[in-house]
């Protein structure tokens, strides 16, 4: 595959994106608040998308905004978020976010990769999502799918997401750069796993190189 075959490998899997679940961070930023997505993304590290998407929604219903967040106690954040992975350093990490952004940004999430990427527990990943999905700003978020199937695909060859975002950004046209996370994360939850993928039911088979599969269904 190469960059130039791009706009049909985005059609099909826009087509493809219809038959799956959407990811938890795209069904929280469909009001595309900057807020709902930082909390959101920060719950899902590590964490299954069904438990992180449980926990975002019980703590939406108890603060929808930075500032009801702020009068949690760290304790009820804690329980409210549990079952989620590491859940009670994430409430800890949660309130230091809150308390920044209110003391230093009046309350706004910050809309640059700079100011986001100083706060707690927030690495590039999470702030392109943020950029992304709650600012809508071109913006590429590289998690283990996109940067496993972009060099998969035979698109790039890169070592690690950092690496991966930056060929992305130089390669991927931008005004794919927002939707490009969205269609590859389901894709590889379904049909390009990580081990055996399923490749007989792969509509991108005859495009795909499949750098690295040694074992397919």
């Amino acid at each position: 595959m190469t960059i130039d075959d791009i706009d049909v490998v985005i059609e099909i899997l826009r087509e493809s994106y219809k038959n799956f679940v959407e990811p938890v961070v795209t069904l929280v930023a469909k009001d595309n608040d900057p807020y709902k997505v930082l909390v959101s993304t920060v719950l899902s590290l590590r964490t299954k998308d069904a438990t992180t998407h449980a926990a975002s929604l019980r703590l939406f219903e108890k603060a929808d905004t930075i500032e009801k967040l702020d009068k949690l106690s760290e304790d009820e954040i804690s329980k409210t978020i549990y079952p989620v992975g590491f859940y009670k350093t994430k409430a800890k990490n949660l309130k230091k976010i809150t308390r920044i952004i209110i003391e230093k940004h009046n309350g706004k999430v910050p809309d640059s990769m700079e100011e986001l990427l100083k706060l707690p527990n927030v690495g590039r990943k999470t702030a392109n999502l943020v950029l992304a999905k709650g600012y809508n700003i071109p913006a590429i978020c590289v998690d283990i799918h996109v940067h496993r199937i972009s060099n998969r695909f035979g698109l790039i060859k890169t070592k690690d997401p950092l690496e991966t975002e930056m060929e992305l950004r130089r390669i991927l046209p931008k005004k794919y750069w927002i939707e490009y996370n969205d269609l590859l994360v389901p894709y590889g939850q379904n049909i390009c796993k990580p081990i055996s993928p399923f490749c007989s039911a792969c509509p991108l088979f005859d495009l795909c190189d499949r750098v690295g599969v040694n074992k397919h269904r």
